[in-house]
């Protein structure tokens, strides 16, 4: 069984970006993972799921050659964000106010996946179209199992193979799970009045509603794309409802819990859901392993920096295994603690910001109503608490 330096399990968004820049990096590395649907959408079909790209994971696409080939008409700069508690406190974050071009770029993630694996394609990259179905290290190698063919072996398996990550499962790592009781609620919705790039989130009894600013239509018509943390009894009958009821339920309940500050909301796709979890693995390395993005952790959406989380720990893999000195292989573990010291101060402040915020706005006990509002409203009167946050959320990950 011949052995390569580096094999990455998953083709997924951190899959296929771990594998791009390491090849950049001129390292030897293979991709492991069915290829993704390469058909592009109608021009105003957009992916149910869209990201909020930072500053970091925009350069950092940037670096892959990636950013640039992107249908401009399909990103959407983010130029401020609105954040309303649940009485009277709001905080307004622009762009303008750290001299940045944009807080944040809407991305779908089909959009983002397919350029990235016509990256991976155009490159030459070798990649294994199989399902990886578990690993070992068999104290020489790494051991990559597939659901057909021989094994692979290699000198460092990356696990990018997602939140069910079958490497992860293989390898014996304990995950730290917490299961906040909520469902992630995601459509797209078309809004009486233009978004203008801006983003904004309502934190209310009824959880955390966010609406991301999207490409108008052909037709001129306005988009923004939902993302509701929904208690999970509401959010299981929500979807088991008919069509017609969903965009009902939708449409009312959001004209109350935003102020209507869009105008009437209409939804324009189909409503999906997913669970919400705090998840992070015991160590994010084994023999001859390194985790990635959703195979390592998972933060609450409040903050929209999942996947910039992830793509950070990419960055940071990158430079350990690629900056390694001659003598040393991929795997090597002086190679992959430098990886885990690394990644240990932001993944802890991620997850300490999104479950200590979650907690905050969750809680209905009078004081800390009053405290989070009243601090709102206190950063909103201070702007180099502005320019702080602005700089911190666009340097995480």
């Amino acid at each position: 069984m011949k052995k390569t330096s580096i094999l990455v399990a998953g083709s997924g968004i951190a899959g296929l970006g771990t594998a791009l820049a390491l090849a950049r990096r001129g390292q030897q590395v293979a991709l492991v993972g069915p290829r993704p649907d390469m058909q592009p959408p109608d021009l105003d079909e957009y992916h149910p799921r869209v990201y909020a790209l930072s500053p970091e994971s925009q350069s950092f696409l940037a670096g892959l050659g990636v950013w640039d080939v992107l249908p401009a008409n399909r990103v959407t700069p983010v130029q401020a964000m609105e954040v309303h508690g649940d009485q009277q406190g709001k905080v307004t974050l622009e762009a303008w106010q750290a001299a940045r071009p944009a807080l944040a770029w809407i991305v779908e993630a089909g959009l983002l996946e397919r350029t990235l694996a016509q990256a991976a394609l155009m490159s030459g990259l070798t990649w294994h179209d199989r399902r990886c179905t578990g690993w070992h290290h068999d104290g020489q190698a790494s051991i990559l199992e597939l659901d057909q063919g021989p094994a692979l072996r290699a000198d460092l398996v990356v696990a990018a193979d997602g939140a069910r990550s079958a490497v992860r499962a293989a390898s014996g790592l304990a995950v730290d799970s917490h299961a906040y009781g909520e469902m992630g609620i995601v459509t797209h919705l078309e809004a009486e009045l233009p978004h203008q790039g801006v983003a904004c989130q309502w934190f209310s009894e009824e959880g955390i509603v966010a609406l991301l600013p999207l490409p108008d239509t052909r037709g001129g018509r306005h988009l923004v794309s939902l993302v509701w943390s929904m208690p999970q009894d509401q959010a299981r009958a929500l979807l088991g409802w008919p069509q017609a009821q969903q965009e009902t339920f939708l449409a009312e309940r959001l004209a109350v819990l935003t102020s209507g500050r869009l105008g009437h909301l209409r939804v324009r796709s189909g409503v999906h859901g997913f669970p919400l979890f705090l998840e992070q693995t015991s160590s994010m390395t084994g023999p001859g392993l390194a985790l990635v993005s959703d195979a390592g952790h998972r933060v609450h959406p409040l903050a929209g920096q999942g996947l910039n989380l992830g793509l950070g720990d990419v960055r940071a893999l990158v430079d350990a295994v690629a900056g390694r000195e001659p003598f040393r292989h991929a795997g090597d573990e002086r190679v992959l603690s430098r990886y885990r010291r690394a990644r240990a101060a932001p993944l802890r402040a991620m997850k300490l910001a999104t479950h200590g915020l979650h907690s905050l706005f969750s809680s209905e006990q009078v004081p800390l109503v009053w405290l989070r509002n009243q601090g709102m409203e206190l950063v909103e009167r201070l702007p180099f608490i502005k320019r702080a946050l602005i700089d911190n959320a666009a340097g995480q990950g």
